[in-house]
């Protein structure tokens, strides 16, 4: 735990670090010029906010890793029945899912951040089309005006990163993509026969609070889309991406295996059993 500690305490440290440098990249000579826009680089705005969200995972996940174990270890009959549950290899690719749904939930968030430091969602103000199609033509999504280099062979890279269409769209696919996955995951516990047996009951109402927290999450982006990203639909935005992030890491603290809560309960299992053999 010590360890632990010292790992989140260095964490915001290094997060003002990255905060510093991130304010740093938009003081230019021209800020306070009339008509200038303070403006930071997408990068380091990016670096800034996988760094909190970094940290905030962590503390986040040191809290429930306690609480649970303080759960398990206060029945230790009813826990190793749980964990028995748990290792169950029906359980595998549903484990497994909640660990990549995490992932693209992580990534989709950070795209989120490329989209806010290149003011990139206040273009194509509409869904789910973008102008007159479902995705701008391609030569605006690879644009050679985003090359830093003559032979143009960067332009694969940096539009990804540096051009407000093709980031908007990327984060379009993410977002969808996080969507269909959380979807899929919610059938998937509804339609398998193994998963209805061995889930316990309180990883499915896990699976209902990440559905609710990407609907939420899915309305509050098409909004700050199209109302032109008003600063408070924005900030909510945020907000319900590091929510669903939440939502999602309780679910796999409830449906992943606990490996120093498993070692703890079958030590003191071994001792009970053991004194239990004992003649009195």
């Amino acid at each position: 735990m010590t360890g632990r500690l010292f790992g989140i305490a260095s964490l915001v440290g290094f997060q003002g670090i990255l905060g510093w440098w991130m304010v740093k990249s938009g003081l230019k000579d021209d800020l306070f010029a009339p008509g200038s826009h303070p403006r930071v680089s997408q990068y380091r705005l990016t670096a800034h906010l996988g760094t909190a969200f970094v940290c905030y995972v962590a503390m986040l996940w040191n809290g429930l890793s306690i609480l649970r174990e303080h759960k398990l270890l206060a029945n230790l009959s009813d826990a190793e029945n749980l964990l028995t549950r748990l290792k169950q290899p029906g359980l595998r690719m549903f484990r497994r899912s909640v660990g990549a749904l995490a992932v693209l939930v992580f990534v989709t968030a950070m795209s989120g951040g490329l989209v806010a430091g290149l003011d990139a969602g206040l273009i194509y103000n509409e869904f789910p089309k973008m102008g007159v199609g479902y995705m701008p033509p391609k030569t605006e999504l690879f644009s050679d005006f985003y090359s830093h280099t003559p032979d143009k062979s960067d332009i694969w890279w940096r539009n990804p990163l540096e051009n407000p269409s093709l980031v908007q769209l990327d984060h379009r696919i993410l977002a969808t993509t996080t969507f269909s996955s959380v979807m899929g995951l919610w059938a998937y516990t509804k339609l398998s026969p193994t998963l209805k047996t061995l889930l316990p009951a309180t990883c499915k109402r896990g699976v209902h609070g990440v559905v609710g927290f990407v609907c939420l999450q899915v309305t509050l982006g098409i909004s700050t889309l199209i109302y032109l990203v008003p600063l408070p639909l924005a900030s909510a935005h945020q907000a319900g991406s590091l929510a669903l992030l939440s939502s999602v890491l309780v679910l796999g603290g409830r449906t992943w295996v606990p490996r120093r809560a498993s070692k703890l309960i079958a030590g003191r299992l071994a001792q009970t059993r053991l004194k239990n053999l004992q003649p009195r």
